[in-house]
């Protein structure tokens, strides 16, 4: 993570019994809880473009996209983070009764910021990708038109696809494409 935890809660509970209450978000991440930091236009335009284009998408193959408010609870690292946009597939699984921490997402997107960009590549991308429920995984730029997709191949390994400029990006499990034009439309306007 970035910088020094914002506060170290006991345990997982008690991290949650924090977060429903608290005004900022946090991400815990083994043990420690980091406050979230505001992002760039870029950031959310493109966010906000791609939460679109994959609720179209997840919708046509029987799945439900979310963004940046759903927690995903990633055990390995005794974490709990807020992806960009979530995507589940099959019957969303919840932590408790409060349905705010989900525990099978299907897809992970992630936009890079500058301050996490090497956390959101290593450590938490190790991650999500230890969660069986995940099949793939987006990293997507926010200064130039760029997405990495990681994808799970049946054998359980993972396949890297890079797409940039003009390309359109084929989802892994899902029917149709991602046109990069529409991602980053009006991103750095």
């Amino acid at each position: 993570m970035v910088g020094e935890p914002a506060h170290r809660p006991d345990d997982a509970a008690a991290y949650l019994e924090h977060e429903r209450g608290a005004e900022a978000r946090h991400e815990r991440w083994e043990g420690s809880a980091y406050a979230m930091v505001g992002a760039s236009w870029a950031h959310n335009v493109i966010t906000a473009n791609l939460t679109a284009i994959l609720h179209r998408l997840g919708r046509a193959n029987g799945c439900t996209t979310v963004s940046q408010d759903m927690k995903v609870h990633v055990p390995a690292r005794d974490g709990f983070v807020y992806p960009d946009i979530v995507m589940v597939c099959d019957p969303p699984r919840f932590l408790d009764d409060a349905r705010d921490v989900l525990l099978n997402p299907t897809l992970v997107v992630e936009v890079l910021s500058d301050s996490t960009e090497r956390f959101d590549r290593g450590e938490k991308a190790n991650g999500y990708r230890a969660l069986p429920s995940v099949r793939a995984l987006l990293l997507v730029s926010q200064h130039r038109a760029r997405i990495e997709c990681q994808g799970r191949e049946p054998d359980g390994s993972w396949r890297l696809r890079e797409y940039e400029g003009d390309a359109e990006a084929v989802v892994p499990g899902l029917a149709g494409v991602v046109a990069l034009a529409e991602v980053f439309a009006g991103a750095w306007a």
